[in-house]
């Protein structure tokens, strides 16, 4: 029995390159069973995001009959906190330990925030909601209380996105950084679907004391999984305990890294493709619910099949890239995969076409697969070995403060459509149709900023 199994272990070792998206990604120092178990804090935190973009919107503005643009202003209260994630990824760079670690606190703080969110969430959500179980209690104490739940949440997330991949990034040998962030990106949409898929089965049929439960088995499963992803990852280093003579300064290593070809504009196309992808977030599942009449199990899902097409677009760019294509002509290509995707997404409403809805929506997941992987390889690529923490925080510092913006301005632009005259040109369907039609021009835009830099290395490749 035992030859049997190491005959068995020995042949997935041997497939798993060729069929397991990213398993090349392993190397001597790092096995592959080691680096699934760390991704598993980009399991957790593709947890929250399903509760707070999908299942949580969804149940807020359809069950609980909350305005969207408070719901919307909930979801992007994070956005207080993602300019913070170049400052955290600096300092994980140059954190000073009595334990000689330098990433492990940070992600085991982020996961107490995401955890301290989790538990207040589910009874502020209910109060927010002002229905029977909530009366007498004061509207603000609601408001106030749901509000913190977000940001602590999505504070905790930041953080522990920001250092988890830094750390993946630290122990991975420099030729295989961008495929080892690549896999940690496809275990978060890993994680988005199977989330929204247990969920989705969870709360059929919804009932406030099962949106309790879930909420609360979500906050124990971010302990676990960060747990479990941490156990002896960071080795631990003397030099790290001895403060230096001279304090690094964050100012400094921004400058330097700012000034680099193409740091500021690339960080631009970001900015206007994550808005671009970003502003349906908030609007997906109500528009499935409100117009399409789908019930909060298929809109759940819905969430599934976008975070699908993000990993096959994950997995494909990563193929492509790991072969020396340019990583932003992949930007490119992702937003424009996504400019048919919403155009799929418009035509549905009106028709009440549900499947070309979901094709609509798994485009759209998949272009945004294309353009994240292509910009986060960008940015790494600009950023020496010592600043890798601050060149992933930048990214994720800025596509998470326009995803956040991009969520806000996107309730706020349905709930003010939806008060006008012209708001029921289309039934339903106007308000949000408004939105997605602006989203076409964000991605337009971003096409337009990107292309120029494209074809100037082009040019620059041709005459060396």
């Amino acid at each position: 029995m035992k030859r049997f199994s190491q005959r068995a272990a020995q042949s997935l070792v041997e497939i798993g390159p060729r069929f397991l998206p990213f398993a090349d990604a392993a190397s001597d120092t790092l096995p592959l069973g080691r680096l699934l178990r760390l991704s598993l804090f980009q399991v957790s935190v593709g947890m929250a995001l399903v509760l707070m973009v999908g299942t949580l919107n969804r149940v807020m503005i359809v069950e609980l009959d909350v305005p969207s643009t408070i719901v919307a202003i909930m979801i992007s209260l994070p956005l207080v906190f993602a300019p913070f994630r170049a400052l955290i990824g600096f300092k994980s760079d140059t954190h000073v330990s009595a334990l000689g670690w330098r990433r492990v606190p940070y992600i085991w703080k982020g996961s107490l925030l995401q955890w301290g969110g989790f538990a207040i969430m589910p009874f502020a959500l209910l109060v927010l909601s002002g229905k029977d179980y909530a009366e007498g209690t004061p509207e603000w104490i609601g408001q106030a209380s749901a509000g913190l739940a977000f940001l602590l949440v999505g504070a905790g997330a930041h953080m522990v996105q920001t250092v988890g991949l830094a750390l993946a990034t630290d122990l991975a040998p420099r030729e295989d950084q961008p495929k080892v962030v690549g896999l940690m990106y496809v275990m978060l949409l890993v994680g988005m679907i199977a989330s929204a898929l247990i969920f989705g089965a969870l709360l059929t049929p919804y009932h406030p004391w099962t949106l309790i439960q879930v909420i609360q088995g979500a906050a124990v499963a971010t302990l676990i999984l960060n747990v479990i992803a941490l156990w002896k990852q960071e080795p631990r280093d003397r030099a790290r305990t001895v403060k230096p003579e001279v304090e690094p300064e964050f100012a400094d290593h921004w400058r330097e890294f700012i000034s680099r070809k193409n740091a500021l504009r690339g960080l631009i196309v970001i900015a206007l493709g994550t808005m671009g992808f970003g502003m349906a977030d908030v609007l997906l599942e109500p528009y499935g619910g409100q117009v399409l009449a789908m019930t909060v199990a298929q809109t759940t899902k819905l969430t599934a099949a976008w975070a699908f097409g993000g990993l096959v677009g994950f997995a494909l760019a990563s193929r492509i890239l790991g072969r020396g294509y340019d990583p932003l002509r992949m930007a490119a290509w992702g937003a424009a995969v996504g400019l048919p995707g919403f155009g799929a997404v418009i035509a549905a409403g009106p028709g009440g076409a549900e499947m070309l809805f979901v094709a609509g929506v798994v485009i759209v997941g998949f272009g945004g697969g294309l353009f994240s992987h292509g910009t986060l390889t960008a940015t790494m690529r600009l950023a020496p070995k010592e600043q890798v923490g601050l060149a992933l925080g930048a990214w994720g510092a800025v596509q998470a403060t326009a995803a956040g913006a991009g969520v806000a301005l996107g309730g706020v632009m349905r709930d003010v459509v939806r008060s006008q005259p012209f708001g029921a040109t289309f039934g339903e369907a106007t308000p949000y149709l408004t939105v997605f039609a602006l989203e076409l021009l964000l991605l337009m835009l971003a096409l337009v900023v990107v292309l120029p830099m494209v074809l100037n290395r082009s040019l620059a490749a041709e005459r060396s």
